[in-house]
């Protein structure tokens, strides 16, 4: 194996939940396009991963149809002393769908191109092994989520992608390990409750501060903080610690901050940050790179577009219809950026009358409306309230994700008062934007717009909520030289 620094988005995936063990596989790999999932008997040409076959940086320069199966095939050893008694092999992304083989043993298949997933794989291990990775993409044709991919892309939609795009690798864990932490930061009480979620009901040990707190695996454990330091988005300062569960240990940090929705001194409703009021400016951050398309072409390409929001007097990013990787979200959460995130979209075809008519009428129409909203499909309304549940889930503990948009201009908007419901009983420490730009139901604490062809004036919202301006401008500026063709898009020129 190629010395990981040599390799494309080698750095550790998941800084909150890091341990010693890791081997990256990303790289160079085989691959094979067909019309069937049966294996190939001969892999002709060659992959980088973690790049799709239609970013440029993969060397491939072709878009997967929705008939047609990306089959991959690499061989890794593991390293002498690296099973400790369990292995994982984790995908961080694989849009769409993924049928996972090792050693002809068939691992299982993950539904859904935006969220990480693993398979426990020691005892299918040999001295070499040779690993497949079977993928169908149904890009727009399906209701599976999809974010702004369509097969003919052109205005507001971008290029499809298909296959691994996120890092690909293993670690290793004692037999008794700990799987999971959920970090609930109590900021008006100065204490941090951490719940160490393990495999086994055992002792831990928490090292934080020069301070040693025991405490039971999934069992909450009350941290005071006496001398509490918030995090802010100019002193973004993390608590970093150490858990200890018998042979297994992981590092992780948290941040102290809260988000709320409060009364001004002028009597106006605003977002406050740890019980003070904070305009969030921010850019609709749709993280789509030249090269890499859903994927950056460095770790360093994340921190410059973040550090570079920032240098523009920017306080928040709203990461539009994506989830990025982990690294993403810890280098938000330690140079201090305030993220609203989007759940992503899915659906069958969006009606023009749920999508463009809102745009210059401003009119809302209940979200029961299946048809009208793409939604007839029961199994991808069910798929979308499990993948919102799994966002939550994946990024609770970052400090910088304040909000969560669970649908935008009713791309595949359904029953919007019942996710809300569920959701925020998740997660009651963040706030929700129901349904930003249009068809709002008139719920939750935010009534949120999106303003592109009139003047913006501020108006009280009749509920009472709080009014926030989630999208506007759309301004384009061609450089020569850092176009994708030769035509123009934007609502306007600069």
């Amino acid at each position: 194996m190629k010395n990981s620094k040599e390799l494309p988005l080698s750095e550790y995936p998941r800084m909150q939940l890091m341990r010693d063990s890791y081997m990256c596989l990303n790289g160079e790999w085989d691959y094979v396009i067909k019309n069937t999932e049966d294996l190939p008997k001969h892999f002709l040409d060659k992959i980088i991963v973690p790049f799709s076959p239609e970013a440029p940086l993969s060397k491939v320069n072709r878009i997967l149809k929705p008939d047609e199966y990306l089959i991959y095939r690499r061989f890794f050893n593991l390293p002498n002393g690296f099973n400790k008694g369990r292995v994982f092999l984790h995908f961080t992304a694989v849009d769409q769908s993924a049928k996972v083989y090792l050693n002809n043993h068939y691992l299982g298949e993950h539904i859904g191109g935006f969220l990480p997933f693993s398979f426990e794989i020691q005892e299918y291990l040999k001295a070499e092994n040779e690993l497949v990775v079977i993928v169908q993409d149904q890009s727009d044709t399906s209701y599976h989520s999809r974010g702004k991919q369509k097969i003919k892309r052109g205005g507001i939609w971008y290029t499809p992608q298909s296959g691994i795009y996120l890092p690909v690798w293993l670690e290793s864990t004692p037999k008794e390990y700990i799987s999971s932490l959920k970090i609930t930061p109590l900021f008006d009480d100065k204490k941090v409750e951490i719940i160490v979620k393990a495999n086994i009901e055992s002792d831990v040990v928490i090292e934080i501060e020069k301070r040693v707190i025991s405490g039971m695996s999934n069992t909450p454990i009350i941290i005071d903080l006496d001398n509490m330091h918030p995090w802010t988005v100019d002193d973004p300062y993390l608590y970093k610690f150490k858990v200890r569960l018998k042979d297994d240990e992981v590092a992780s940090y948290f941040g102290m901050r809260k988000i709320s929705i409060a009364l001004d001194e002028r009597g106006k409703k605003r977002f406050f940050l740890n019980n003070k009021p904070l305009f969030q400016s921010g850019l609709l951050d749709q993280g789509y790179y030249q090269d890499g398309l859903l994927t950056p072409p460095s770790d360093k390409d994340y921190i410059d577009d973040i550090m570079l929001a920032k240098k523009l007097g920017f306080n928040m990013l709203r990461k539009h219809i994506k989830i990025e990787a982990p690294r993403w979200y810890y280098h938000c959460d330690r140079l201090g950026i305030l993220v609203w995130q989007d759940f992503v979209n899915g659906g069958s075809d969006y009606s023009f009358l749920s999508t463009v008519v809102p745009v210059l009428m401003q009119k809302h129409s209940k979200d029961n409306q299946y048809k009208k909203f793409g939604r007839l499909d029961q199994a991808g309304r069910e798929e979308f309230i499990n993948e919102a549940r799994q966002t939550i889930d994946l990024l609770y503990n970052s400090p910088a994700v304040v909000l969560w948009t669970i649908f935008n201009e009713g791309w595949g908007q359904f029953d919007a008062e019942k996710v809300f419901e569920e959701m925020s009983k998740l997660d009651p420490t963040r706030l929700f934007d129901h349904a930003s730009g249009w068809h709002d139901q008139g719920i939750g604490a935010i009534k949120s717009d999106h303003v592109y062809f009139r003047k913006y004036k501020y108006q009280d919202d009749k509920l009472g909520r709080a009014r926030i301006l989630s999208e506007f401008g759309g301004y384009q500026l061609r450089v020569d030289g850092h176009a994708f063709n030769d035509k123009n898009f934007g609502y306007k020129r600069m």
